[in-house]
């Protein structure tokens, strides 16, 4: 079964979900990013890093590595990669 999640707009289904491990000093945490799915298909992307594996609110920092593991993350996540704008949509090519 799918994991549930509430939103603002009310409850999703995670789709895919990207974690980037990060490293500041000691430090180790993950930035996270979601793809969410709502009641009637909308698309939802959410953004968190995570300690301990708990999910937390806050600011999502990425340095210019950590967005390169991003890109480089996302043909693991295809509909993740299309929603945020990495991939054409099937027919944007303009091609019939």
């Amino acid at each position: 079964m799918a994991a549930k999640t509430a939103t603002p707009w009310g409850p999703a289904t995670l789709v895919e979900e990207l974690s980037v491990p990060q490293r500041s000093g000691d430090k180790r945490f993950s930035s996270i990013v979601q793809l969410l799915e709502g009641a009637k298909g909308e698309r939802l992307v959410r953004f968190a890093y995570s300690t301990d594996g708990t999910a937390r609110r806050g600011p999502v920092t990425l340095r210019e590595r950590d967005v390169e593991k991003l890109v480089s993350g996302l043909s693991s996540c295809p509909q993740l990669a299309e929603t945020l704008g990495f991939t054409p949509k099937e027919g944007a090519s303009g091609k019939p």
